[in-house]
């Protein structure tokens, strides 16, 4: 088995790394809950199954990431999807999002983090997220703009206004940008659905105060958007992390589950580039962050070319996505996520919202053929090699033992220290087992033969020779003894103890045992 960083990492996330855990990639087990899990729903009344005339009324990718969330204990899934569902009803989040006022919309879209228009190595969106922005008079005055929040829905009295409208740009990373990533077939395990993101999060300029002062909105926020948007975060760079920032880490990691927690990752100047370069290609990583792409916090996406350009027929002169909310319909103008998109040969942009004027805007953006983007798919992935379907096989279960976790004070010292260190290797990538190296070894040499390039395997990963190899790491999971899977707090519901009970989350949590 490979000694690289990830296996090293003191975290539970390598259960569920993308695609572990995901559809097409699911244990026997995995699948017999998730059939379990749907027919409870439905019996409940909270999950209508497709007919031939309809669409099923929540897709599978969605329905699973509370699964995920959850530990694949049914019970607890379904309690967390019935009070989403519940929420969102109370507060029409769907009529919110396709009626709120356009220039309310913006006007949020330009606090919060925004999508790239790029994606991972794995296809996955990269956001960026500047907090430097939310400092106390902006957010005086957006709080005061809130209140007069313009749309056609009703709320349930309990939500702020302010948290409603930033949950409409969640509805955005569900309903357009996860949707548009997964209909693109340049990635590996292009059948599975896209349903998390990466997060760039520049702290850079931001004082103890002004963390302070946004300690309770960030807290609110948080607390929701973990309840009611589950596994929609993969993962979380921070960057500019100042010297005080153990204190701030101290709060922050109450606000999320440890798994939430394990995903977020503090990179120093130092290790920034070489960092984010092993996850995302340098063509998607914006200037300011060592990369090529040209995009600033505030701009909208800056769409790949290769990727976009010929599979794309525009509704208008414009060739561009517009300003506002979105979403995706098949054929018959049913809104379509996750297998939805797998199932469509095409895809059109929707675009809604509340004009100045006070007229609703429902416009026909642009058509996306995935018959075109499925036919002229690249081998390579994001700026990552893919070895064929058969042989990638092998690299797809994750491993069942970690070493030793670095003691309590790890991340501490490391935010403590000028640099502070946390290049950690991918713990979301495919891994290999360790009980067939034989056969990650055979892929290795085969796919180096023909690329002629040395290709060395990591964490059953292929990494090749282009791509910077990440010898030293600090996690934010790291040290966490004590620590356990059940210490929830802000009302958060518990972490079940499923099927996934592995000896990385022993690590989490004492009272969780399995075989060696």
């Amino acid at each position: 088995m490979s000694s690289g960083p990830a296996h090293r990492v003191s975290s539970a996330v390598v259960e569920y790394g993308f695609p572990q855990g995901h559809l097409g990639h699911l244990t026997e087990e995995e699948e017999a809950a998730f059939k379990s899990f749907k027919a409870l729903c439905a019996e409940k009344g909270y999950y209508t199954p497709a007919t031939e005339e309809h669409l099923e009324s929540h897709d599978d990718a969605t329905l699973l990431r509370f699964l995920r969330a959850r530990r694949f204990i049914i019970e607890d899934a379904f309690t967390q999807f019935h009070q989403t569902e519940d929420w969102r009803k109370a507060n029409e989040l769907d009529k919110l999002y396709e009626s709120i006022d356009l220039e309310h919309y913006e006007e949020t879209r330009r606090l919060y983090p925004q999508w790239t228009g790029r994606r991972d190595r794995r296809g996955i969106p990269v956001y960026v997220f500047e907090v430097k922005h939310l400092n106390s008079k902006t957010m005086a005055a957006y709080e005061k703009s809130a209140v007069k929040t313009s749309s056609n829905s009703k709320t349930d009295g309990k939500t702020s206004p302010k948290l409603l409208r930033l949950f409409a740009l969640y509805e955005n990373l569900t309903r357009f940008v996860m949707p548009l990533c997964t209909a693109l077939g340049d990635r590996e395990w292009s059948k599975t659905p896209i349903t998390q993101s990466n997060n760039i999060v520049d702290i850079s300029g931001v004082g103890l105060k002004q963390f302070w002062n946004l300690r309770t909105h960030m807290q609110d926020a948080s607390t929701l958007a973990t309840a009611h948007y589950p596994e929609t975060l993969d993962r979380i760079f921070i960057i500019g992390a100042p010297a005080f920032f153990p204190t701030v880490w101290g709060w922050i990691k109450k606000w999320f589950d440890p798994i939430t927690t394990s995903k977020i990752f503090i990179l120093s100047s130092h290790d920034m580039k070489k960092t984010l370069e092993s996850f995302i290609d340098p063509a998607n990583i914006p200037k300011k962050y060592g990369g090529q792409l040209e995009f600033e916090f505030g701009d909208l996406p800056v769409l790949d070319a290769e990727c976009f350009g010929e599979n794309i027929e525009w509704s208008g002169t414009e060739k561009d996505f517009p300003h506002g909310p979105m979403y995706w319909v098949n054929k018959k103008g049913e809104a379509v996520e996750g297998m939805e998109v797998e199932a469509s040969d095409l895809i059109q942009a929707i675009a809604v919202g509340t004009k100045e004027d006070g007229t609703q805007r429902k416009e026909e953006v642009c058509t996306l053929r995935r018959d075109w983007i499925l036919k002229d798919a690249s081998t390579a992935a994001n700026g990552t090699a893919v070895p064929p379907a058969q042989e990638r096989h092998d690299l797809l279960s994750a491993p069942t033992e970690v070493e030793g976790a670095p003691n309590a004070a790890s991340i501490m010292a490391a935010a403590e220290t000028p640099a502070i260190t946390e290049p950690e290797t991918n713990p979301n990538v495919s891994v290999t087992s360790p009980t067939e190296p034989a056969a990650v070894a055979e892929v290795a040499e085969t796919t180096a033969a023909t690329e002629g390039d040395k290709v060395e395997v990591d964490n059953g990963e292929l990494v090749p020779a282009t791509r910077p190899e990440l010898d030293k790491f600090v996690t934010a999971s790291e040290g966490v003894n004590g620590l356990s899977l059940e210490d929830k707090e802000l009302g958060q519901a518990e972490n079940g103890k499923g099927p996934h009970q592995t000896e990385t989350a022993n690590k989490l949590d004492p009272e969780l045992h399995v075989a060696s």
